[in-house]
Parts: C-alpha cells; structure tokens; sequence
C-alpha cells in the first residue's frame, strides 16, 4: 500500500514450492556425491552442478528481489536474478495496453506460468529484445513476441492474481488482463 491506501502489487523472489523442491534435490545429491565411494569424475562434475545450483537458489531466494511490481509509476519487471540490473524494466502505465497470464511448456509436460504486459506499438526497447531474440521467441512461445518479451516467469515467487487485479484496477482502470493460460 501507498501512503494514500492504493494497492500497489509487489512480488519478491523468495521461497515457493518449486524452489524448496529444487534445493532439496541438490542437497540430496550433494550429500550423495560425497560418500566416501563416491568416484571422482562424479565428484568433479555434480558438486559444481548441484551444489553450486543449490547455493544459487538459495541466493536468489534470500536476496529478496522484487520480480514483479505494479504500483502508481506503472509496471516493474524484476529482473533475471542472475543478471538483475541489467534485465530489470520499468514499463511506464502510458505504454501499458494489457495483462496477459499465459503458460509456457518447459517439458515433460510440465508448464512454467508467465504473467505479461502487452505495450502500446512503438514503445521502447526492453532488455534483451532484438532480432534474434523475437525470431527465437516467436518459434518457443506460444504469445506474440512483444508480449514474450515483456513477460516474467513465475518461477522463484508467487503470483497473487486477485491482488494484481486489484492493483491493475486501481491505476489503470479499463486496462484489461487476459487469462491465457
């Protein structure tokens, strides 16, 4: 909330089911890889993967980032927690046209969910977008390549959809948000 009551919307990266599932199965393997029979080829190459992934995850849990924000200014797209700074976008409420919730298919029939914004045609450039990533994007993806673009994986945090909604409604009332999903 605002100082004035509004319902700004804010998501951080922190602890969700998947993370908690994903460091669990490193710990797990990093324990196993260091039994004592363990040989060391697969030392060498699962401690890094493992324990190195699980120590990311944890990071990234524990840094506390916003990965997505809806507030009076318009839309913050936390970024790639990897690469924060320089993946994070602040979409202003002038370029903003829609909401767009939408799943992409990750495999073995898992589905990762993404929620969007759909931007005003001339609008500017966001991180990483550019020829290639939209040839890319638009053969993965099954939403238009700008919208790709200006969405984020719901991965490492929890969307509150009725929240959002609210906080939508609140700034920018008429802005409509699509279930694609």
């Amino acid at each position: 909330m605002t100082d004035d009551g509004a319902p700004v919307y804010e998501a951080r990266y922190g602890w969700d089911r998947r993370t908690v599932g994903i460091l669990a199965i490193c710990a797990a393997f990093t324990a196993a890889l260091l039994l004592p029979d363990m040989p060391l080829f697969a030392r060498v190459l699962g401690l890094p993967l493992f324990g190195g992934g699980g120590l990311f995850m944890a990071f990234v849990a524990l840094s506390r980032k916003v990965a997505f924000r809806v507030d009076e200014t318009g839309v913050l797209l936390g970024g790639s927690p990897a690469r924060y700074r320089a993946t994070t976008a602040h979409v202003p409420w002038s370029d903003v046209t829609g909401f767009v919730f939408w799943r992409q298919t990750v495999g073995g029939g898992t589905t990762l969910p993404y929620v969007g914004v759909t931007r005003r045609e001339g609008s500017p450039a966001l991180p990483g977008d550019g020829p290639t990533a939209r040839a890319v994007l638009g053969a993965l993806v099954p939403v238009p390549p700008e919208v790709a673009m200006s969405s984020r994986a719901v991965n490492g945090w929890r969307l509150d959809r009725d929240r959002l909604a609210a906080a939508v409604a609140h700034f920018a009332p008429g802005v409509p948000v699509y279930d694609q999903s």
